[in-house]
């Protein structure tokens, strides 16, 4: 029997963490839900509150949590570095006060600095902080970027060196956003494309997939531009999205959207999604 992916997408919290997440899940049709715990563009440390944290927790939604964009893991910079650590250190945290699944945290970019040191930085911070992870707490997820600048991990390939240099920790997942293994040169609109990168994620790290990011591409394959589009109206198209669907490697694993507009557009790219999921 296979394994049916939960699919729903990133929620406006306005009101509070469970009142206005759960409130825009049911809004858009989402079976499960990703949210930020914290300003996405900003270093703050928000605390939560604990009666929205325990009702989310005890609804059972099964929901992830996106660090915010700022979080470099391969910066140059000491001051970025040390905030970055507290950043995801604290969203973990926050994670797990919620009962989590997953925390996503961008692979990041060497700046300036060599791609090596990039990734013995990455090793040297990131690894005491899986070890932190207690039992039962969220999984971090790696999710690897467009390929623009010098991003330290964009297409499948680069999650071996990636992920080697966190000693392939158990803790560790991925997060795959489709936009992004497009940007990067992934062609999942051409024939068997879909296919070829899933079975090459497969190989090099099987079993790590734990969250699919579901995003059209505004710009054409390996144009190395971050710019989501909705399900269909992309460079991708909508029937990639139900080839996806049926890979064996990403039986069970949620799928989540994070395209453009408000709950109606939200809500017309989940239905779509369930559409070809259930075809």
């Amino acid at each position: 029997m296979t394994l049916t992916s939960l699919i729903g997408g990133h929620v406006l919290v306005t009101g509070g963490l469970a009142t206005g997440g759960l409130k825009y899940m049911a809004e858009i049709g989402a079976e499960m839900i990703q949210v930020f715990v914290t300003n996405p563009r900003a270093w703050a440390l928000a605390e939560g509150k604990p009666e929205e944290d325990a009702k989310l927790a005890e609804s059972g939604v099964e929901a992830y949590v996106h660090v915010p964009y700022l979080a470099n893991f391969g910066s140059p910079s000491p001051e970025t570095l040390a905030n970055s650590i507290a950043l995801v250190r604290h969203t973990l945290r926050r994670g797990a006060e919620i009962g989590a699944k997953g925390v996503v945290v961008h692979t990041g970019s060497a700046v300036t600095q060599s791609r090596d040191d990039a990734l013995r930085q990455v090793r040297e911070t990131l690894l005491p902080l899986l070890e932190e992870i207690p039992d039962g707490g969220p999984d971090l997820l790696l999710e690897p970027m467009a390929g623009q600048g010098a991003m330290l991990c964009a297409t499948v390939q680069d999650i071996e060196p990636y992920l080697a240099a966190l000693d392939w920790h158990p803790r560790a997942g991925i997060c795959l956003d489709t936009c992004h293994a497009f940007a990067a040169g992934h062609d999942l609109a051409a024939p068997g494309g879909v296919k070829e990168t899933f079975d090459a994620l497969h190989e090099i790290a099987p079993g790590r997939l734990k969250l699919i990011h579901a995003n059209d591409s505004k710009d054409v394959c390996g144009a190395k531009k971050d710019r989501h589009e909705n399900i269909g109206a992309g460079h991708i198209g909508a029937q990639p999205f139900a080839e996806l669907m049926r890979h064996p490697a990403v039986a069970g694993v949620p799928i989540c959207i994070e395209t453009p507009g408000k709950a109606p557009k939200h809500a017309e790219d989940i239905a779509l999604l369930k559409k070809l999921r259930d075809s």
